[in-house]
């Protein structure tokens, strides 16, 4: 049940002639407890009054008082935020690399995308090519070889990923310059020789081309990546980020992965942004730590790029991939897979508790990629035996728990960030889910709601652009959150007691993405003294049909009080 806002919490009383920029009228959820304002007033870029229409009215002085009447035009409210995404990658790519569509085949792979891209790279004076997106349910039965890309190219490194990030395709040159073979044919390094990964080996006993997990980490490590994604790059795709989330209502952003180039062009570049007046969302930087790395020099550089830190560009995170992903057996579980494996997994339980100690000591939290249960039950090991509670150490994804563990994560405020996007399911497609995962995990993944009744803080995540299939808006992740149903998929709600509430959703989608990012003292929620960043929004998303929901947009976004897009 929603409750209005007490019309007397405001910072600076109507007594004291407070004079506001600007006050809005309308229906007004503020992400504080589910209640509902009537109207608000901000000043220098922050809320002075949150409370009724009349009380508002002791703000506004003609001609110095913007006034906004929003009434029965849709619904106020705080601008969301995306709690675990790659726009920096998957803007990068689209500058510097090539996208593989959803639906391509192998086909129109080596006759038509590969070849495209080689020209582009040569074209423009590239020392490598990155592309990304193939599909591995089509590519599986027929994957492409080395020797088949050689054909095309193989004077250049090539390495094009999965839509999940989690898998490559390499040329003969690409694993050369990371010593996994010779050019001659010469096996160096063995199919599990790379920590956490696999380098898939073809008839003839050489390296396929084919690499899994931190195998393709490791390989493309080995790119020419400063110039691959210079900081000028960055800048450039930085501005594109802003631009697409401001436009779909985001103004919290928290990047997945980012020295995704090996590099710290990112950082500096959103340091420079910011430091020139032109940040207009937060943004949090995660660095990822990868298995087959030392381990202390990673760290000394995780530590060293936090010199980037401004206002809103936060680096506080390490990040780590614990397990691959379920679905393509990767994943970390318990019961076993259908085949008797039981996935894959990159770190012991102490050298991620040993990893959270050190982390949180110097003031940084874990930011760590998570699937399956067993897994998930490792991390909440570490954290709760070698972290601090107050450090906020975040599970990603999350695909499956232990009942167990729950609790456990409520006690030590451990947070999560969570694929409320991918929670719909296609009917037809449990039987074939059958043969590829555990029993148990066919029909229930994802769960969102268990993480309310605990009082953990989940926020939600789009995980862009390894969206497969889902929505990236915040409206489209609301209305599979609310009704577990894609719309236009053909699929019937997928695990009804795991459902959200219209509210919780946008709870998921505000305040508790600010609670991970360490700015819900300043940021999330419409309140007294925190910056004015909201969403007038076309539709009043807590009211209209469920199935109208992932249409709504922002007719405005707001940053500090002012305007930084409009439809």
């Amino acid at each position: 049940m929603m409750n209005k806002t007490n019309p007397g919490n405001n910072i600076q009383s109507a007594g004291e002639k407070a004079i506001a920029d600007l006050v809005v009228y309308g229906k007004i959820f503020t992400s504080e407890g589910n209640r509902l304002a009537e109207a608000f007033a901000v000043k220098d870029g922050r809320y002075i009054y949150v409370g009724d229409r009349k009380g508002a009215e002791a703000f506004v002085e003609e001609g110095r008082t913007e006034v906004l009447d929003y009434s029965g035009k849709g619904l106020v409210m705080p601008s969301c935020g995306n709690g675990h995404a790659h726009y920096s990658m998957g803007f990068a790519i689209q500058s510097v690399g090539v996208l593989v569509g959803q639906h391509d085949d192998v086909d129109k792979f080596l006759t038509d995308i590969v070849p495209a891209a080689v020209r582009k790279a040569k074209e423009n004076g590239m020392t490598a090519l990155f592309g990304f997106g193939w599909n591995v349910n089509i590519f599986e039965k027929n994957m492409p070889t080395r020797q088949q890309l050689d054909a095309i190219c193989s004077d250049i490194p090539m390495y094009f990923a999965d839509e999940e990030g989690h898998k490559g395709l390499v040329n003969t040159i690409a694993l050369v310059n990371a010593g996994i073979m010779k050019e001659d044919g010469t096996v160096l390094m063995e199919k599990d020789a790379i920590r956490g990964g696999e380098i898939m080996m073809g008839p003839d006993g050489t390296p396929s081309g084919y690499l899994k997990e931190q195998a393709g980490t490791y390989a493309r490590s080995f790119l020419d990546n400063d110039r691959l994604f210079p900081i000028d790059i960055a800048k450039k795709n930085l501005g594109q980020i802003q631009e697409h989330l401001l436009s779909e209502g985001y103004t919290m952003y928290m990047d997945g992965w980012s020295p995704y180039f090996y590099n710290t062009n990112l950082y500096e570049a959103a340091f420079q942004m910011d430091k020139a007046g032109d940040m207009h969302f937060v943004i949090g930087m995660s660095y990822e730590i990868e298995s087959w790395m030392d381990l202390e020099e990673a760290f000394t550089k995780a530590k060293d790029a936090r010199k980037f830190s401004s206002e809103r560009v936060r680096t506080d995170w390490v990040k780590l991939f614990i397990d691959g992903t379920v679905e393509t057996g990767t994943g970390y579980v318990d019961p076993l897979y259908p085949d008797g494996h039981q996935g894959r997994v990159n770190w012991t339980e102490e050298e991620v508790t040993d990893m959270t100690r050190s982390a949180n000591a110097e003031g940084m939290a874990m930011h760590v990629h998570v699937m399956g249960n067993k897994a998930v039950n490792l991390a909440v090991n570490a954290f709760v035996n070698g972290g601090k509670d107050e450090m906020r150490n975040t599970l990603v994804h999350v695909r499956n728990v232990n009942p167990s563990d729950y609790q456990r994560m409520a006690d030590h405020k451990i947070c999560v960030t969570a694929g409320m996007h991918w929670h719909h399911f296609p009917d037809g497609e449990i039987e074939t889910l059958k043969t590829m995962v555990p029993a148990g995990m066919e029909n229930e993944f994802y769960p969102m709601k268990s993480f309310f009744d605990y009082g953990i803080n989940v926020s939600s995540h789009s995980d862009y652009p390894a969206l497969s299939g889902s929505p990236d808006d915040p409206f489209g992740i609301m209305e599979i959150a609310v009704t577990g149903v894609l719309n236009g998929e053909n699929g019937s709600p997928w695990w009804p007691k795991e459902l959200l509430t219209r509210e919780q959703a946008l709870t998921a989608l505000t305040i508790n993405c600010a609670k991970q990012m360490f700015i819900d003292e300043q940021r999330g929620s419409i309140k007294e003294g925190k910056y004015a960043d909201f969403l007038l929004v076309d539709k009043d998303v807590l009211t209209c049909p469920e199935a109208e929901i992932h249409a709504a947009r922002p007719s405005a976004t707001y940053f500090e009080g002012k305007k930084v897009f409009s439809r």
